[in-house]
């Protein structure tokens, strides 16, 4: 829950120059499978979408302002980004612009946050164009 209040604070200071999306995937640790001694929260596997979208009510709670998605059963997000359990991703016109390590080791907020200090700077810098006639 902390990674998630650290994007969520990502998410308003950029407000002015991205749209965020949360994408809720597959369960990490469920509380059925491979348990993690440090869970939050007691989160069986998904056996249907329903299970899947009450989860990612919690996920909800902990970033109310930012939209939310959901995985398919079939997981069909998380094999195409793979984000198997946790991944940043920038998207520009379809095309993938950052892409950040698999979590939880390669999950860095501070390395999509310097991605985007970048991109800003670039929207506010002026830039010459030279026409020739």
């Amino acid at each position: 829950m902390a990674r998630l209040r650290s994007f969520q604070r990502l998410a308003a200071h950029f407000v002015d120059i991205a749209d965020f999306l949360l994408v809720y995937i597959e369960e990490a640790h469920p509380s059925d499978g491979w348990v993690s001694s440090d869970a939050a929260y007691n989160i069986p596997k998904h056996q249907c979408l329903q299970d899947r979208l009450r989860a990612a009510q919690l996920m909800r709670e902990g970033a109310p302002d930012c939209p939310l998605a959901v995985d398919t059963m079939d997981n069909a997000s998380s094999a195409a980004y793979g984000a198997y359990f946790e991944r940043l991703y920038v998207i520009q016109e379809e095309k993938v612009m950052y892409q950040g390590g698999r979590g939880p080791e390669g999950y860095k907020i501070s390395e999509l946050r310097s991605w985007l200090d970048q991109y800003k700077s670039r929207l506010q810098s002026p830039s010459t164009v030279v026409i020739q006639v």
